[in-house]
C-alpha cells in the first residue's frame, strides 16, 4: 500500500510540474531536455520504490501510475470543466494579422519563434497570418488570410 501512496503522490507532483513548465517547453525537447527526463525518470523512481526492486513492487508502481492516467484521461474526456485544467485551452497568438504581446508573453515566445513556426508551415511573413493559436499540444496553427 505504501508504493501506491507513493505513486499518487509522485503522480500529482509531475503533473502539476509539467503544468508549471508550460505547453512551449515540453512540446519541443533539445537533447538536454530528453537527459533531463531520463534523470528525472530515475529519481522519480527510486522515490517510488525506495528499496523494493521486487517485480511485485514495479507492477503495482507502474499500474497505480496507469490507473492514474486512465483516471486523468476519462475525467478530460467527460467533463469539460476538467478538460480545460487538465490539458489547457487554445491561445490565440494573433489575430488580423497583429501580434497578441500579451499572450506571447504569458506563453514566453519571442516574436522569432513565433515567426521561425510560421515559417515552418510556409508562411513567409507574418503579415499574412489571420490566426495563430498556441495549441494545447504546444504546437502552434497559422490560419493565412484569404487572398
Amino acid at each position: 500500500m505504501d508504493i501506491v501512496v507513493r505513486a499518487i503522490a509522485l503522480f500529482a507532483f509531475i503533473f502539476l510540474l509539467t503544468r508549471i513548465i508550460g505547453r512551449r517547453e515540453l512540446s519541443s525537447l533539445e537533447p538536454f531536455d530528453l537527459i533531463l527526463l531520463i534523470v528525472l525518470g530515475d529519481s522519480i523512481q527510486q522515490g517510488l520504490t525506495q528499496d523494493d526492486y521486487s517485480v511485485t513492487g514495479a507492477v503495482i508502481a507502474v499500474g497505480t501510475i496507469a490507473v492514474l492516467q486512465l483516471l486523468v484521461s476519462f475525467t478530460s474526456f467527460k467533463f469539460r470543466w476538467a478538460r480545460s485544467f487538465l490539458h489547457g485551452d487554445p491561445i490565440v497568438l494573433m489575430q488580423d494579422g497583429e501580434v497578441i504581446e500579451r499572450n506571447l508573453k504569458r506563453e514566453r515566445i519571442t516574436h522569432e519563434e513565433l515567426a521561425e513556426q510560421a515559417r515552418g508551415q510556409q508562411i513567409a511573413s507574418l503579415a499574412d497570418v489571420q490566426w495563430a493559436v498556441f495549441e494545447p499540444s504546444g504546437a502552434i496553427s497559422f490560419i493565412p488570410k484569404k487572398q
